[in-house]
């Protein structure tokens, strides 16, 4: 009842898989490091390079418990495609995942969090506000998608799509927030700037000073620098190496 099926599968992957399985487990564990799992619920998913096939977490796995070995491989219907799989997966978090994956072949990997400041900030009329630099990052490519309940209808998925469209950033209206990236490390540190842009609106919405806007001309060209800051060959390439090694020395068993 209590204990967990113990699988690995490091001998019987691809190196790419493998590769991917790991990266794909540290994201999980950097979300309880930063406070952002919920539960059991919400998803990060990955494409496996050179193929449709998708990772994706167990359902029923707390995410300090996903590993390297334990993450489900699905095709993008959804099935279980993983030999002797002891597991499910969720398929309310498949449907948003499928969804964007299916739309942006060339993104490895899309985050899904249910952050009470993104859903705050979700839940307003006004959406993100240009009020610090994380926030000037994410409106630079910034999307919406209005709340249709638990994310169980096959019909959603164009909706989805649809209001995705090139955007690296997505508001769910009253449920959370979703980012893209070319890579796993792409896709966190986007979300990174998502949730420090909606803590930060939120901190000074509850102040009583009138917050200082940042001008549109240089939304518009922020995102060429966070390319180089944030993501790319400077950015993602660096942070995200980091934070591997800060969940290894957190939780050593992530890669098993």
């Amino acid at each position: 009842m209590f204990d967990l099926p113990t699988i690995s599968l490091r001998s019987s992957v691809s190196g790419q898989e493998w590769q991917t399985r790991v990266e794909l487990a540290a994201a999980y564990r950097l979300m309880v490091i930063h406070g952002w799992d919920d539960l059991i619920h919400t998803h990060i998913s990955a494409r496996i390079p050179g193929t449709d096939d998708l990772l994706i977490n167990a359902f029923g796995l707390c995410f300090e418990e996903v590993t390297a070995s334990n993450l489900v491989k699905i095709d993008i219907q959804g099935n279980i495609i993983q030999a002797n799989c002891p597991f499910t997966i969720n398929p309310a978090g498949f449907t948003i995942h499928s969804a964007v994956h299916i739309a942006r072949h060339a993104d490895q990997c899309a985050f899904h969090v249910h952050h009470c400041d993104a859903i705050a900030v979700a839940s307003t009329q006004q959406g993100l506000q240009p009020y610090s630099q994380y926030a000037a990052f994410a409106l630079a490519s910034m999307a919406y998608h209005d709340y249709e309940g638990l994310a169980v209808n096959d019909e959603e998925i164009a909706r989805l799509q649809s209001d995705l469209g090139t955007a690296n950033f997505m508001l769910l209206r009253n449920h959370g927030a979703l980012t893209m990236g070319l890579t796993i490390g792409d896709a966190f540190m986007h979300m990174y700037d998502l949730l420090k842009a909606c803590e930060i609106q939120i901190k000074l919405q509850s102040s009583n000073d009138q917050p200082i806007l940042i001008e549109q001309s240089i939304i518009d060209g922020i995102k060429a620098q966070a390319n180089i800051v944030h993501t790319g060959l400077t950015g993602g390439q660096k942070t995200w190496p980091a934070m591997l090694r800060r969940v290894k020395r957190q939780y050593p068993d992530f890669d098993m």
